[in-house]
């Protein structure tokens, strides 16, 4: 019994076009940029923009922007080739899968179930935030029992119900209804851009990159891994401030991941998957650079408000009818976000279940839709309870650990499969190997040690639950383990 057991590509390839588990393919390169812009413009973009800005970089928090999109793009080259090598779903998963080996592959699916699962469910509680203030503008009141932060969080389940529906009838249908709200989304984001320009003033990009100043050190559980290790201390603003931005502005990218669990239900994946990564992902990085001028521009970066800052530096120029725009679109964007985790994590349970790591009844396709509906109602089901019963938003960094580890397997894997199989066709191929796919490894792992120990804690209970599950049900039933 090889822990390190491979999965052929063809092997893949092969499970793919079973009846039994054969997919609608549906999906062009278009349906892709749409999926991905879907997902990574998110609440970020009206929040995180202003708070890093405020907090550690100033009106430099451009560059940080450009810097984490420089690192995304690695990782996302990554991802670009092996969703051109490998076309079937289960994303970083599968990839694992044909380079690693079963055990590798186990815990990357292990941990994107987090990452979806609890993205989902910390965004659908941000939406119904996002709603109750925009029907608070509209002069409509939620109670407080049954809104966002009460007993129960209906609007939170009432939206992960409807999208779950939506999911269970079609890929397609869901992205349609996707490219209506991205379309609503990205013109709220644009008209704010636009409107925000006349109210720039130059004297509020002075100082560009603000003197570095020290800051008052975490202790403890909260405190940076990093810190705790070496002794790492805090600052912010200077260039040191702008790298700490650029860790934090980070998590505002991810999301374009989600993208290659679509494998098997778009038409040409060989070269669709990666226009739909690469491409969702510039989109998101001209948008955020842009957002981020403007807002620094508006109002001095001192000044801004950590919690709206976009919002709030209307109403610091007297416009406070765009925070009814905004918020519109806040609640645009996360719905796109919540669906768009939601088909992902699908399609990574619906692979690992194929592969007989997880039930293989969780994999059974809808006959008319071709769907994989009985782990559509699964996923509903737990998001929809999570979202509305728990309160997760201690639990947001969990969401930004998974994704890195994903990424770090990811990059180093695109080394072995390349030695393992150079044979293989790539339509896309990252350049200049094996220096990039290292410096993605590195750079992520960088950036999870930026993590609190908190959050390392928590992922290492995640990790030995998981394990436990492999080794007391997957190992012995994997479909490896009896193909001969």
């Amino acid at each position: 019994m090889s822990l390190l057991r491979t999965k052929s590509v063809e092997q893949s390839m092969a499970d793919s076009e079973e009846p039994e588990f054969k997919l609608k393919r549906s999906l062009s390169a278009l349906d892709l940029i749409v999926f991905g812009v879907g997902v990574v413009i998110g609440a970020g973009i009206f929040t995180l923009t202003g708070r890093a800005a405020h907090q550690v970089a100033g009106p430099a928090i451009v560059l940080s922007f450009v810097f984490a999109a420089v690192c995304c793009a690695l990782a996302a080259m990554c991802y670009a080739e092996f969703a051109s090598t490998v076309p079937v779903s289960g994303s970083a998963y599968t990839f694992s899968y044909s380079s690693l080996g079963e055990i590798f592959a186990w815990i990357i699916g292990w941990d994107l179930i987090l990452e979806m699962f609890l993205g989902a469910s910390v965004v659908a509680q941000g939406w119904s935030a996002y709603l109750g203030v925009l029907l608070d503008n509209l002069g409509v009141t939620v109670p407080e029992s049954i809104g966002y932060g009460g007993v129960v969080d209906l609007p939170a389940i009432a939206l992960v119900v409807v999208l779950g529906v939506l999911i269970t009838i079609g890929i397609k249908e869901s992205l349609r209804v996707n490219l209506v709200l991205v379309a609503l989304k990205l013109f709220v984001v644009l008209f704010v851009i636009v409107a925000g320009i006349q109210f720039i003033s130059r004297d509020n990009y002075r100082p560009f990159i603000p003197p570095a100043q020290a800051t008052e050190a975490t202790t403890g559980l909260t405190q940076p891994l990093l810190q705790a290790i070496a002794g790492v201390e805090p600052s912010t603003f200077g260039w040191g401030g702008v790298v700490a931005g650029a860790a934090l502005v980070f998590f505002a990218f991810i999301g374009f991941d989600v993208v290659a669990t679509t494998a098997e239900e778009t038409r040409n994946p060989q070269r669709d998957l990666p226009i739909g990564i690469i491409g969702s992902l510039i989109i998101c990085t001209i948008l955020y650079c842009a957002v981020s001028i403007v807002v620094t521009g508006m109002v001095s970066y001192d000044k801004l408000d950590p919690e709206a800052a976009l919002a709030n530096a209307f109403t610091a120029h007297g416009q406070d009818w765009m925070a009814t725009v905004i918020s519109a679109g806040a609640v645009a964007g996360l719905t796109t976000v919540v669906l768009t985790l939601m088909i992902g994590g699908s399609r990574v349970i619906f692979a690992m279940s194929r592969d007989h790591l997880l039930p293989v009844v969780l994999a059974k396709v809808h006959p008319t839709f071709r769907t994989p509906w009985v782990i559509t109602v699964v996923v509903t089901v737990v998001v929809a309870l999570v979202a509305g019963l728990t309160p997760v938003g201690v639990l947001e960094e969990m969401v930004n650990i998974g994704t890195l580890s994903a990424f770090v397997l990811v990059s180093l894997g695109v080394l072995v499969l390349r030695r393992k199989r150079p044979d293989l066709p790539r339509s896309f191929r990252v350049p200049w190997v094996p220096v990039l796919p290292l410096v993605s490894a590195a750079v992520c792992l960088y950036l999870m040690l930026n993590l609190s120990v908190e959050t390392w804690l928590r992922f290492l209970i995640w990790l030995v639950v998981g394990f436990v599950v492999y080794f007391g049900y997957s190992v012995r039933r994997s479909r490896l383990a009896h193909s001969g």
